[in-house]
Order: C-alpha cells, then sequence, then structure tokens
C-alpha cells in the first residue's frame, strides 16, 4: 500500500488515501459533469484503497450535491477547495479523491482521461461507484 496525503488549501480538510501501489502510472479521471469541469476535479480511487479524512473546522466545510444527489462534494469554505467526494450507497460510504490535493505524488506519475457519465442511470452509477470506488472511508472532526 502507498500513503498520499492530500489537503485543501488553507488544511481545514486533511486525508490520507492508502492505495495498492499503481506501478509507473494512477490512473485518473477527469469528470465532464458541469460541477467538475467548472472546478477542475481530476479524480482517482481503487476498491481496495482506504480513506481516512479529518476535518479541523467540521463548520467551515460544505456538502453539495446536484444532479441525482447520490454523491456528497466535500467544499472547504475557507478555501474553495474540492478534496473528495462521497456516495453513501446501502449505508456505506464510498469515495474518490481530487488528485490536484495530492501533496506527495509527483504529476508525471497520474495518467488522465476524460470521462462522460452522461445518460447513466442511477442504478448504474451506484454499481460502478461500488465496485471503483474506495470501499472503506472515515471522515472525523480532528478535535473530538
Amino acid at each position: 500500500m502507498r500513503s498520499i496525503i492530500g489537503k485543501c488549501h488553507c488544511r481545514n480538510i486533511e486525508f490520507e488515501f492508502r492505495r495498492p501501489d499503481w506501478g509507473t502510472e494512477m490512473p485518473v479521471r477527469a469528470c465532464s459533469c458541469t460541477f467538475c469541469m467548472k472546478h477542475g476535479g481530476v479524480y482517482t480511487s481503487h476498491a481496495e484503497g482506504q480513506l481516512n479524512v479529518w476535518l479541523s473546522a467540521p463548520t467551515l466545510v460544505n456538502r453539495y450535491a446536484f444532479g441525482t444527489k447520490t454523491a456528497e462534494f466535500f467544499i472547504c469554505t475557507r478555501c474553495g477547495v474540492v478534496p473528495f467526494v462521497k456516495s453513501t450507497i446501502d449505508g456505506k460510504d464510498y469515495a474518490v479523491v481530487n488528485v490536484n490535493t495530492f501533496e506527495n505524488v509527483d504529476r508525471s506519475e497520474l495518467r488522465s482521461s476524460v470521462t462522460d457519465f452522461e445518460g447513466e442511470g442511477v442504478e448504474e452509477r451506484l454499481e460502478r461507484r461500488k465496485r471503483t470506488w474506495i470501499s472503506r472511508v472515515t471522515v472525523k472532526d480532528r478535535y473530538t
């Protein structure tokens, strides 16, 4: 497992993403939905990975859901960065992380592709997330 550290700009939202080693290139995807296009979200995940998130000031974190309302974008209201996205499916949390928030990954290791989920039904979307998104997710208040 490789440990990747990510943070929003002001460090209010920090995470550790533990994922199996990916060799020389990590697959990442630029989502083509209107929200991701406007904020430049580029994500990666691994079904066997683990994500631990710490919120320093939870009251300064907005959770934004749109469209099918099946995913929450965690937005730091202090600096405006979206470090990760979470989807709760059948009572279990799944997530993807924004590679633009990585602190310890060389950009040359990222292999990007554009994705388009337009036309994907809600059930198909949730099944895809269960197969491909990070399946072990914890989000905690850093000080409690």
